[in-house]
């Protein structure tokens, strides 16, 4: 009798034992699938604090209305300088380079810098028109760049700048920029 109470009793804790390890493995197997779904789907942050709407950014991609916003303000960064910000302009353009562009706009950049430490020429750029291609992540702002030397304004010209981007992950970094040049300003 006791040999077949200990038998019955052995068989209670192997099914017992079977059970905990299926719904182990269902568990596993669950958490395994919730964790590949979690890295595969996308990403979004919704920005507000200073937008007239609300603003997503996805990883999927660059919105229309996320890339003319930043291409505004890195245009009015990019292009406003006087010698009295030139230390923060530098820094402010770097910090949102992309790292693999850094080191060929940090030379440019320090040309700049160095043409116009100690003088009393600034500008400014005035946007007039922009347009923007998010598929390929680059944009153009056409516009008035000033050009003053002490407090008096010595040019306006009208201008065309691109800028192109690089997009990771949820992060829009700048890749490169510089003043589109046509025919005729080519022959000035």
């Amino acid at each position: 009798m006791e040999i077949s109470h200990t038998h019955a009793q052995s068989q209670r804790v192997l099914r017992q034992r079977n059970l905990l390890v299926i719904v182990s493995v269902v568990l596993g197997v669950l958490a395994g699938i919730l964790l590949l779904v979690t890295a595969t789907r996308d990403r979004e942050i919704v920005l507000q604090p200073v937008l007239a709407r609300p603003l997503a950014v996805s990883s999927s991609g660059v919105s229309r209305e996320y890339l003319e916003l930043i291409t505004r303000d890195t245009a009015v960064l990019t292009l406003d300088r006087s010698p009295a910000n030139l230390e923060y302009w530098m820094k402010s353009v770097l910090e949102i380079t992309a790292p693999s562009a850094q080191g060929k706009i940090r030379g440019d950049l320090m040309k700049i810098v160095n043409e116009q430490r100690g003088s009393s020429i600034a500008q400014f750029f005035t946007i007039q028109t922009m347009e923007i291609d998010p598929k390929n992540l680059w944009s153009t702002v056409t516009g008035d760049l000033h050009t003053i030397v002490g407090n008096k304004v010595v040019s306006s010209e009208r201008r065309t700048f691109r800028f192109d981007w690089q997009y990771s992950g949820l992060s829009l970094k700048l890749v490169g920029f510089g003043m589109v040049t046509t025919g005729k300003e080519k022959d000035q």
